[in-house]
């Protein structure tokens, strides 16, 4: 038997949390932060959300903080079990958590400062260090490896949304579940395409932009226009390292 509680991003496109409880095995499938208004933000300060003492395992879909934000926070409330995630989501989430909890208390110290916050003093939802500290728990798992942990079987496929993104199949007895995770294009210049889904007989999906289509437009030309005017009169445009493996076809792109 498996039961599965909706903690996030119900309601909201934020803060996914996905409890799957069977009967040996307690697994939160992401961990993510509630952002944007106001009233969405104060359910990361819901501690009773998440009974921590009874959770045995988080398995992280990417490293978005809508997806992973949760995590340091998780770790400042007592859980000290296994994270697994893709080892490209490792690698992002060793920035992208410590520079949250870095915002978290800077955010903290100017609402100190400014006299802006009904708590006195106001704290940070986590601190740097708890991100970092958070960190040790990451296990990654190679894609398509069948991880077993307790009584279910974990596989990872890629879902080219971002570096590491993965899709989470989850097997326990004749039963399988399927969280989608967020989905990437087909066609990219950088990331795997999406895995075609394994059957399962629940699937849970991200549906976000499930009522639009992909513009058919060549992002590449789409970008040259943003930036020609840019150049042409003599202003500089910046763009992330990453992004630099396509710089040899904008370059021809913007010349011509």
């Amino acid at each position: 038997m498996m039961k599965l509680s909706f903690l996030g991003a119900a309601g909201t496109v934020t803060g996914s949390k996905f409890l799957l409880q069977t009967g040996d095995s307690n697994i939160l499938v992401d961990c993510g932060l509630f952002q944007g208004f106001k009233q969405f933000r104060q359910m990361n300060r819901d501690d009773a959300l998440i009974d921590v003492q009874s959770l045995d395992a988080v398995v992280l879909t990417h490293a978005h903080l809508d997806h992973s934000g949760y995590l340091p926070r998780l770790y400042k409330l007592g859980y000290r079990g296994p994270v697994f995630c893709s080892q490209g989501t490792k690698s992002l989430c060793s920035i992208l958590l410590p520079d949250a909890g870095f915002i978290q208390e800077e955010d903290a110290h100017y609402a100190n400062r400014k006299g802006i916050s009904r708590h006195r003093p106001a704290l940070p939802l986590y601190t740097e260090q708890d991100a970092k500290s958070s960190l040790d728990l990451l296990e990654p798992i190679t894609w398509h490896e069948k991880k077993q942990f307790r009584d279910l079987t974990i596989t990872l496929s890629p879902m080219g949304h971002i570096v590491g993104a993965s899709s989470v199949y989850l097997t326990h007895q004749e039963q399988s579940i399927l969280f989608s995770g967020d989905i990437g294009r087909q066609n990219d210049l950088l990331l795997h395409p999406p895995t075609p889904a394994m059957d399962a007989n629940w699937i849970v999906m991200e549906s976000t932009y499930g009522n639009r289509l992909h513009n058919k437009q060549d992002p590449l030309m789409q970008l040259a226009d943003c930036i020609s005017p840019t150049l042409n009169h003599g202003g500089v445009v910046l763009i992330p390292f990453s992004l630099l493996a396509a710089r040899r076809r904008w370059c021809m792109l913007l010349l011509n």
